[in-house]
């Protein structure tokens, strides 16, 4: 399987948080399948980090970059494809993180792992 990390499902990962699902625990162990984390989780966990809205996570959003490489998974960085496409997505989802993240998804063929329902109105396999 290749899958996209939602932001939230990275940082549970990394700090072993239980919310995160069995499934996509599953998912993550098994050596077998491709885990990207989007340039655009860098720039959330980052934004949030600097605003004082994510406390727990300093030394992730100090080197987001090295946290992905630490637990094996793949960067994925943001083209013009992936941003036209997430400019044209509806506007029932108004976040722009989660905007790239469906996105990019579709464009790259990527399940995305994450707890937000909503993701599953945008025709893309959702792993939770």
């Amino acid at each position: 399987m290749r899958a996209l990390l939602d932001t939230h499902a990275l940082l549970w990962w990394v700090y072993g948080d239980r919310r995160l699902s069995r499934r996509a625990r599953s998912v993550l162990q098994r050596q077998a399948n491709e885990i990207f984390v989007s340039a655009a989780s860098a720039w959330e966990i980052t934004t949030k980090a600097r605003l004082g809205r994510l406390p727990f996570a300093p030394d992730v959003a100090a080197d987001v970059f090295g946290a992905v490489l630490s637990q094996g998974f793949h960067p994925l960085e943001i083209t013009i494809v992936h941003a036209q496409r997430a400019g044209w997505l509806p506007a029932h989802h108004a976040d722009p993180w989660d905007r790239m993240l469906i996105a990019q998804a579709q464009a790259e063929g990527l399940a995305l792992v994450s707890n937000e329902p909503l993701f599953d109105e945008c025709g893309i396999t959702r792993v939770w």
